[in-house]
């Protein structure tokens, strides 16, 4: 209060002006913290929430399935014809040789544990690490492990509480495609096939015509 002068009008004047841009200096810089601070909140919160969705879609994919086979057969179908002379590779249970069902699930595997290796925690980058190792040393990898610890982090993440030691939850395996959108493209596939046939025979009967027509000239020609 000593700096403040009101002995007259003028210097009244000019200490308001002064009190005026300071608060004025003080409310601007407070505003760009707190701009700045909320930007960062804002990406911080986009951060977990792409984090959160890229490790939910790996948790569906690695750990889709309760029943049938619960490990990924990292064989590819090359693998499975028999070589000149030799006899064919005998297929694990479920697996036809000429599905390629084992390929879809082990491509979105494979795709599932690179996102875990980017985006995971400590303990996951190392189980992803270990079954993409795995996989391309081409032996069958068990995602169960993977699949708790990711399903652990989610809960924790979206604060859902622990689920009860009570619940049985049976051990989970890799996602099976379902077979509806290559049943569609075959299907697409076999219309336009029939299609074109159509379309032949329609031309077949287009000519067809043109020549009787043909033919009705000549004769009317002779007759002329």
């Amino acid at each position: 209060m000593r700096g403040l002068d009101f002995s007259s009008w003028q210097a009244m004047l000019s200490t308001l002006v002064g009190l005026a841009v300071i608060t004025l200096i003080g409310v601007g810089i407070r505003l760009l913290v707190m701009q700045t601070l909320q930007q960062r909140r804002e990406r911080e919160n986009r951060q977990i929430n792409e984090r959160l969705r890229t490790l939910i879609a790996a948790y569906k994919t690695l750990g889709g399935s309760f029943t049938g086979a619960l490990h990924v057969d990292p064989r590819h179908l090359r693998d499975l014809r028999p070589a000149p002379g030799e006899d064919g590779v005998a297929l694990p249970a479920g697996i036809d040789a000429g599905s390629d069902r084992a390929r879809r699930i082990r491509d979105a595997v494979e795709a599932a544990l690179s996102d875990i290796i980017l985006l995971g925690t400590d303990d996951q980058v190392r189980l992803a690490a270990n079954a993409a190792t795995e996989l391309a040393q081409g032996r069958p990898v068990q995602t169960a492990a993977l699949v708790v610890s990711l399903r652990d982090f989610i809960r924790g993440a979206l604060d859902l509480a622990p689920i009860p030691s009570s619940v049985g939850i049976p051990q989970q395996g890799p996602a099976r495609p379902s077979a509806g959108a290559k049943g569609k493209g075959d299907g697409d596939k076999a219309g336009g096939k029939a299609g074109g046939g159509g379309g032949g025979g329609m031309g077949g009967m287009g000519g067809g015509g043109m020549g009787m027509g043909h033919g009705a000239d000549d004769d009317g020609s002779h007759a002329r």
